[in-house]
Parts: C-alpha cells; sequence; structure tokens
C-alpha cells in the first residue's frame, strides 16, 4: 500500500545546523534522518551526540558501531568515519561539534593546570546522567534563554563529558568554598540583573576560572548562578507587575527576551503565569 501524503512528509530527512554567537567554537546539530547516508568524512572538532530515537550505524576506526536510542557518541577530530540510518523510525540525534581549544581549555579549568590531552577512547557509550544534560543544554539551545545560562550548562556537559568518558581524564581540582567571592557574585547579580551578564563576566569579577566560580557556587547557594539569576529577574518582574506595569515592559526591564520567556521562567519559579498573578 502507497504511503499517504502525511506519511510522505513524516520521512523526509530534517536537519538544522547552527552557531550560537555567545558560544565560541561550538557548532549544534539537531536532525533525523530517514534516508540521508553520510560518506566517510572526518571533523577538525569532537562531535558530542545524544540519540534520541531510531537507531544509525557508523564505520569508525576499522569497525562498525551502531548508535540507538539514549546512547552518547564520542568522536574525536580527525578520524574518518560514516553514518546511515539502520531503522524505519530513522536516525535522530543532536550533536555538538566541539573545537579542540574549547575542550582543552574547559579541562585546564577543571585541572587547574594545562591539559591538552583531551581523547575519547569509545566512541558510543551509555551514560544516561550525561545523556540527560546533554538534552538539557540542547533545549536551551532552542529556545529563549540568557547568555549566563547557556554558558554555565555548557560548561557542565563538557566537563561532565571530559571527568566521566575522556582517556586520562582530568581530575577535580580541590575546591575552596570562596564565600566571599559567591557573596560578591551574588550582589553583582541582584544589581545587574537585567544585563546580558556572561560566566566569564563573573569569574573575572572575583578572580576565578569559570568552572570553580560555577561550581563553588552550588554549592554554597544550593542553585547554579543561571538560575539564581532567573530567580531574581523573576521576583523583580513580580514586584513591577504588582506595580502596574504591563507584563510585556516588566520582561524588557528585568533582562528577560519578551513576555513568552518571562512567562515560562515565571511559572518554573512560581508556579503560575504573570497573567494569573494578576487574576488573584
Amino acid at each position: 500500500m502507497p504511503h499517504s501524503p502525511t506519511s510522505q512528509r513524516k520521512q523526509r530527512d530534517r536537519a538544522k545546523l547552527w552557531q550560537d554567537p555567545d558560544l565560541a567554537g561550538i557548532d549544534i546539530l539537531h536532525a533525523h534522518y530517514f534516508t540521508h547516508s553520510f560518506s566517510r568524512h572526518t571533523h577538525d572538532g569532537f562531535a558530542i551526540s545524544i540519540i534520541e530515537g531510531g537507531v544509525g550505524a557508523f564505520w569508525y576506526q576499522g569497525s562498525v558501531h551502531a548508535s540507538p536510542a539514549g546512547y552518547l557518541g564520542l568522536l574525536n577530530p580527525g578520524e574518518p568515519h560514516t553514518g546511515q540510518v539502520l531503522s524505519e523510525a530513522g536516525w535522530k540525534y543532536r550533536a555538538l561539534y566541539v573545537a579542540p581549544t574549547v575542550l582543552q581549555h574547559v579541562a585546564t579549568e577543571i585541572a587547574d593546570r594545562s591539559w591538552s590531552n583531551c581523547w575519547f577512547p569509545e566512541p558510543i557509550v551509555y551514560d544516561p546522567q550525561l545523556a540527560q544534560t546533554m538534552r538539557t543544554l540542547h533545549q536551551l539551545l532552542s529556545e529563549t534563554s540568557s547568555r549566563l545560562e547557556r554558558e554555565t550548562v555548557l560548561l557542565s556537559v563538557l566537563a561532565q563529558v571530559l571527568t566521566r568518558q575522556a582517556q586520562n581524564a582530568p581530575h577535580v581540582k580541590h575546591l575552596e568554598q570562596e564565600h566571599w567571592a559567591v557573596k560578591q557574585v551574588r550582589e553583582y547579580i541582584e544589581a545587574h540583573y537585567a544585563s546580558n551578564i556572561s560566566l566569564q563576566q563573573l569569574a573575572q569579577l572575583v578572580d576565578l576560572n569559570p568552572f570553580h566560580l560555577a561550581q563553588v557556587f552550588c554549592t554554597t547557594v544550593g542553585l547554579p548562578p543561571h538560575t539564581y539569576l532567573n530567580q531574581v529577574r523573576v521576583h523583580q518582574a513580580k514586584r513591577l507587575i504588582l506595580a502596574g506595569e504591563a507584563i510585556a515592559q516588566a520582561a524588557y526591564l528585568t533582562g528577560f527576551f519578551d513576555q513568552s520567556h518571562l512567562t515560562r521562567r515565571f511559572k518554573q519559579i512560581l508556579g503560575c503565569t504573570p497573567g494569573q498573578l494578576l487574576n488573584h
């Protein structure tokens, strides 16, 4: 029986490749392939992917590897490989293409010393915790989110990839509590919540590297820096709305991209939308 027009539309290959202007050295791919087959090729950087659906297979380092849903792909720079669909459900995945200098920089921050030996021994791994963090990052990269949020979650993903899966993984340096630094960063966020704050900016403020700052902030406050920023913004927006400010204007004044961005974060933190707040 021939496929219906609707079924045919669903079977078309779909792919989107882009860069985030705030995340240098990173290419992002969301793809769902049904018929596409990759010829043998290499990447200049590391290819880190999460398989979301279907099954694919690829030739890599002399062997064929299956990549089913729920698994992660970790391919090293300069290694020839192929890629093809193996299931009727296609092959759906999200990938980061990471410049070697970016991963080396993260490894150096983790170990707090120069680190250049970044390499992944296994091209396909099952790591549910890392997979969930990858999904969170890709969701952020697909929607409106703050620069601080994207940078912090990307750093967390790359740090987990290195410490959990890399050969000769860098060991996390023992972190002091740095209460003074956390206090200064909190005060800065509370004073500049409407600005496009970056993790690097906060780290420079207290003379810590970004990984160290993100770790000690979360340990001390119980929230990562970007979540604390979202919380401050939401409470400031609530104050403005209750004082009579229009919701869209409150979003603008507190650093959100638009009203929908405010509404999403507002409900996550307060359990209702700005409109529902006004209806009480």
